[in-house]
């Protein structure tokens, strides 16, 4: 039996969506003017949906919308009511990275299908049961998997029921999606909310390396490792492009939809893969995939290469042949276009014209008479033209004041103009008058025509969210205690000047059975395991190894993978910073479906988007108001492009043992540190510190607690503040000696909260 396999597609605008279902896609992703992580798109309408839905059911294709951001508590009231449209389609899926929109979504629109965007960063086996909880049927899986992980994903997925989705084709970012916050903390431009600026694409001074885009990666492309993919058990082979056009998404699909059937067909593959450069390209590699991450991985030229590849197939050298080769391409791609508008000038997404006739006598029922046009998706063929007889469950009666007079049926009747249809007449002409109908007997009649309109589905009601009760914190007049992060075992010793809780950071990365920190988590009890947000393959599995034989009352986790295991265990657990909790609903999420206890609240969010958020009851809401800015972390090497590097690749030893600092720096002067601990992430910081102290005037109401970082991540080669005099002094600021805050600038001199007063 041939494997079930997807081929999903991107759909910026409207002409790509055609293109994408004329090419052969099996479904195609499109974004609305909101809510989705994609605003550069042109993106489309409500009614444009509705109408590529239908075009697309036509082919036999499939229609998901990204609802891919993290969402403001102001926003659900918006929210619920484009879902309850949507939930009057027959729309096949939603994508989603907000946690509190998983909740809403299975809480009150069961019916939606749900899908876990990339941005929700998963990457380890217990991630899946985490998102099945929480209602998602498949995981678009991280960027930056190998085939071996995919594999083991994939495996997880089936025990869960739940599909997995690999991105083969199509742009790469540098960073871990959904841990990217480059721009968002300078000027609020968060790819969490759709408006990445693409700061790895930028140029940057020339690095030691000799390199002016250190930050750029090729093209991802899995065109031949189709095969494996199929092997492994991948669902979807998803291509990314909402903001290329027709000619670039028909290209590429049509090019997947023949590899893939004819490797189903003959078991060879039997493209060469060419036509994949004649469209916007930076090259491709399949390096993430294949486990070889080295710096071929890289280009120079942040646009199209696509000139750069025919130059050099073709040997162009002399000035003739590099304009003869320069125009073949324009020419071949000018046909391209051509093929492509020829094939979709005759899809319509028009909706579908509704002409309704009333007929009926006394002792009678009322008969509606519903005739529908439909264009018909062939070229040059007539309009489908479909007729639904609805007839009422009681008879009409005769009455002094009628009740169906055409007046009335115009006003009952009108709001059959939607979506889907142009309401373009009624006739009543048929319908004898003075006669009436019981309200109950009109009012089923006219959802019996709305049903049947409806593909035979029942119109769902608008759901109105009830309004979530703010709860204080467990002791109102208590101040906001201190928390304090460290990293190092030698700052252990920091925890005898100070009450404070202290939470210890867990690496990213592990030797095979590391049992290094059960020994020192056991020796010092006090110490709170701090998760951090990746952790892929063995490394999860020595993270699990830990909580499992460590059995902390309490862990701070920023991996959704770990959650699900504490909850398993009966082990307390505060959702870390990096879950870009951001909502009320997140908070409910993680408190009802995996007994969480608390939240340290995104730092991406200004005063006025936290102070809306509700507090469950019995939940600790945290937040960091001293920390290196992250801007992004990476399974790519950064060093390689900025300071070089000796070795050809980067392997475990890399993670595990180089702790290097650089910075680089962009045209516009803005410096930003890279810097890689010991068994951490390469990452990209900001040049200054974050450091918060309005916000303990403003809300510590709000808060049970506020941490500080003393982890030194992100420092570079700059001196660090003195960790015990920090200490001191944040004490005695939420002490409420204010006069403290001028010493904490001149501990910190270049800090800043600009994302406080920005948010999103």
């Amino acid at each position: 039996m041939k494997p079930n396999i997807e081929l999903l597609a991107p759909g910026g605008d409207i002409e790509a969506i055609k293109a994408a279902i004329i090419a052969g896609a099996d479904a195609v992703y499109c974004g609305l003017d909101a809510f989705n992580a994609r605003n550069r798109a042109s993106n489309i309408s409500f009614d444009e949906l509705v109408g590529c839905i239908r075009l697309a059911h036509q082919y036999d294709c499939e229609i998901f919308l990204t609802l891919n951001i993290v969402i403001l508590e102001r926003e659900f009231k918006t929210l619920a009511k484009l879902l309850s449209r949507l939930v009057n389609t027959t729309l096949d899926g939603v994508i989603v990275q907000d946690i509190g929109m998983l909740y809403i979504l299975k809480k009150h629109f069961p019916t939606l299908d749900i899908h876990a965007s990339t941005q929700m960063t998963t990457h380890n086996i217990g991630q899946i049961p985490f998102l099945k909880k929480l209602g998602a049927s498949r995981v678009n899986l991280s960027r930056e998997l190998n085939l071996r992980e995919i594999t083991a994903m994939t495996i997880a997925g089936k025990e869960q029921d739940v599909l997995m989705e690999v991105f083969v084709h199509g742009s790469l970012c540098v960073a871990f999606s959904g841990l990217c916050y480059s721009t968002s903390a300078s000027v609020g431009n968060s790819g969490n909310r759709g408006r990445c600026s693409q700061a790895c694409r930028e140029e940057y001074e020339t690095t030691n390396s000799g390199n002016n885009f250190p930050l750029n990666l090729k093209d991802n492309s899995a065109f031949f490792d189709l095969p494996a993919l199929v092997d492994v058990g991948v669902h979807s082979f998803k291509v990314e492009g909402r903001i290329k056009g027709a000619s670039y998404v028909h290209t590429v699909i049509d090019s997947f939809r023949k590899q893939i059937d004819g490797y189903l067909e003959t078991g060879e593959l039997t493209q060469d893969g060419e036509r994949l450069y004649k469209v916007f390209n930076r090259d491709l590699t399949n390096k993430f995939l294949k486990g070889d991450l080295n710096q071929s991985m890289f280009i120079e030229n942040p646009r199209d290469n696509s000139t750069n590849h025919a130059l050099n197939a073709k040997n162009a050298i002399s000035v003739v042949q590099i304009h003869d080769t320069k125009q073949e391409l324009s020419q071949e791609r000018d046909a391209l276009q051509a093929d492509v508008n020829e094939k979709i000038k005759y899809l319509s997404i028009e909706k579908m014209n509704l002409s309704l006739s009333f007929s009926g006598a006394e002792n009678m029922p009322l008969t509606v008479t519903a005739t529908i046009v439909e264009a018909s998706p062939l070229p040059n063929s007539k309009p489908v033209v479909r007729v639904i007889e609805i007839h009422s469950d009681q008879v009409l009666v005769s009455t002094q004041s009628s009740n169906t007079t055409h007046d009335d049926l115009v006003k009952r009747f009108k709001n059959l103009n939607s979506s889907q249809y142009t309401l373009e007449s009624m006739n009543s002409d048929e319908l004898a008058q003075g006669l009436s109908l019981s309200f109950k007997s009109l009012t089923a009649l006219k959802n019996d025509v709305a049903k049947q309109l409806n593909d035979g589905q029942a119109i769902l009601p608008e759901v109105l969210l009830p309004t979530l009760e703010k709860h204080p914190k467990a002791d109102i007049d208590a101040p906001a205690a201190l928390s304090l992060l460290i990293c190092d075992e030698s700052d252990v010793h920091l925890g005898e000047l100070t009450d404070a809780d202290i939470y210890f950071k867990l690496p990213d990365a592990y030797k095979r059975g590391c049992t290094k920190y059960v020994d020192f988590l056991n020796d010092n009890p006090r110490l709170i395991p701090w998760f951090p947000p990746v952790l892929i393959g063995k490394d999860f599995d020595v993270a699990v190894t830990i909580l499992e034989q460590v059995k902390p009352e309490l862990i701070v986790t920023n991996n959704t993978g770990i959650a699900s295991r504490a909850y398993e265990l009966g082990i307390k657990w505060i959702a870390g910073p990096f879950l870009n909790t951001t909502n009320s609903y997140a908070l409910l999420a993680l408190q009802e479906s995996f007994d969480c206890s608390g939240a340290f609240i995104s730092n991406e969010i200004n005063r006025q988007q936290i102070q809306t958020i509700a507090r469950p009851k019995n939940f600790k809401m945290m937040y960091s108001i001293y920390h290196p800015i992250l801007l992004m972390t990476s399974r790519q090497c950064f060093f390689q492009q900025s300071v070089g590097c000796d070795k050809p690749r980067i392997d475990n030893g890399c993670m595990l043992s180089c702790d290097k600092s650089t910075s680089i720096t962009n045209l516009k002067g803005d410096s930003f540190a890279i810097d890689k601990q010991k068994a951490g992430y390469p990452s990209i910081y900001n040049q200054d510190q974050f450091m918060n102290m309005e916000i303990i005037n403003d809300l510590s109401h709000l808060f049970d607690g506020f941490m500080i970082d003393l982890t030194n991540i992100g420092a570079g080669d700059k001196a660090s503040p003195d960790k015990a005099e920090l200490i001191r002094q944040f004490e005695l600021l939420l002490a409420g000696q204010h006069e403290v805050s001028s010493a904490l600038d001149t501990l910190v001199p270049a800090s800043t909260n600009v994302q406080y007063h920005n948010g999103l």
